[in-house]
């Protein structure tokens, strides 16, 4: 496994060293540029043109290095050619993907223009990103965009916005604070206060591209104990499939000046945590931040100087809550306006009103779903504990109602 991946990284590498002099670049000479972003599950999505031809929808990622599309149907509708084919296989030998390079592609977004770069492009959808976000993503693009221009993402306005190093002066109204690249990736040393007398420095990767908030690996440090509040859940996916493990919260999270009390953190599963295309060679950490702290911050990323710059926006005191009906849905259909259950959390209020997977969800507190998205439906579990939700079920062709109130388990 390891020599598997070993050859995936230094071919990435490779290909890489060999277009340096090509990649992004601003039109018309301009120093900076904004782009509307979307936001889904606190991921940034951009549009993004390849080749000139086919109009398609990236992920932001800072813990990725190469560009990925995420299916080869795309790929072969431009007719792209590919110089080499992988397989990426798990601990024990399984077979997890097969993934191919194509070199020379053509990357644009608005006021910027890629060109020469290579691609990882996997063969199916293996990550599902369009079904469990509820809607069209296409790929990600990772450390070549960081590494070109300082970027900034404003959650609340929806813009990302490119700038030159050159010409950057970052605001005094931004804390700015240290990080280490590392294998491409950004990592920071935050203060966490796992219990009421375990305080620790923790090493973790910044990941845009990761919905959740704060991730933290039991087997890095003797410190990190999951504490004895938690829920045990899927608590994401990767290139391996569903990610177990226990959910809980920690007495905070410090992030330079900034405390956030009572933070949710996922506990991952060792045995079921293994995904290649994020993990970096050799790089020690304790764990990572997501989307649900980042989102809190208007962030500025400086790779070129290791600095990132922090402004704290109008979410940053809003309250953590996971999942309070236990229910995950995904979307389906052309529209994505079709919604099924895929996972049920034991003793979670769903369960207990005998809400099951594979029912499909046609009503929620009397609004049809079919003029909802999933982001939609799913901050309806989100409000507060105590709210009533009443579901409109269909199931084997009969429809049932079904009612609960959300609860907050952790």
């Amino acid at each position: 496994m390891q020599r598997i991946l070993s050859v995936l990284v230094i071919s990435l590498t490779v290909l890489n060293h060999a277009f340096a002099q090509l990649g992004f670049s601003l039109a018309d000479g301009r120093t900076k540029v904004e782009i509307p972003i979307e936001i889904h599950n606190n991921l940034v999505v951009v549009p993004v043109i390849i080749n000139n031809q086919l109009p398609l929808k990236f992920i932001v990622d800072t813990g990725v290095r190469t560009t990925i599309l995420t299916d080869k149907v795309y790929s072969d509708i431009l007719r792209l050619s590919y110089a080499k084919k992988f397989s990426i296989s798990a601990p024990g030998g399984e077979n997890l993907v097969n993934a191919y390079i194509t070199n020379n592609v053509t990357i644009d977004m608005p006021g910027v223009h890629g060109r020469g770069h290579a691609m990882l492009v996997l063969e199916n959808d293996y990550l599902e990103l369009r079904n469990s976000l509820g809607s069209e993503v296409h790929g990600i693009l990772g450390y070549e965009l960081f590494s070109r221009f300082v970027v900034k993402i404003d959650y609340k306005a929806r813009i990302l916005t490119l700038m030159t190093p050159q010409k950057f002066k970052p605001s005094k109204r931004f804390a700015r604070l240290p990080i280490t690249v590392e294998d491409t990736k950004p990592y920071y040393v935050a203060e966490l206060k796992v219990n009421d007398t375990t305080s620790m420095s923790a090493k973790l990767l910044i990941d845009t591209g990761a919905s959740h908030g704060l991730f933290l690996d039991t087997e890095s440090s003797k410190k990190i104990v999951v504490p004895a509040k938690n829920i045990n859940c899927s608590i994401g996916k990767g290139l391996g499939g569903i990610i177990t493990g226990r959910l809980a919260r920690i007495k905070c999270l410090r992030i330079g000046n900034y405390t956030i009390s009572n933070m949710i953190a996922s506990f991952p599963d060792n045995s079921s945590y293994f995904d290649t295309l994020r993990v970096g060679r050799n790089v020690y950490r304790n764990g990572s931040i997501g989307g649900e702290v980042m989102s809190r911050f208007d962030v500025i990323f400086d790779f070129p100087r290791e600095k990132i710059y922090l402004k704290p926006n109008s979410s940053f005191r809003k309250k953590s809550y996971y999942n309070m009906s236990g229910l995950s849905i995904k979307a389906d259909g052309e529209q994505l306006r079709e919604f099924e259950v895929v996972e049920v959390r034991q003793n979670s209020p769903a369960s207990l009103a005998d809400i099951q997977v594979g029912d499909k969800v046609i009503m929620i507190n009397d609004i049809f779903t079919k003029d909802l998205d999933l982001s939609q439906i799913n901050g309806y579990f989100d409000t507060k504990p105590g709210k009533k939700i009443v579901m409109g079920i269909l199931r084997k062709s009969q429809i049932i109602k079904r009612e609960f109130t959300l609860a907050n388990e952790i």
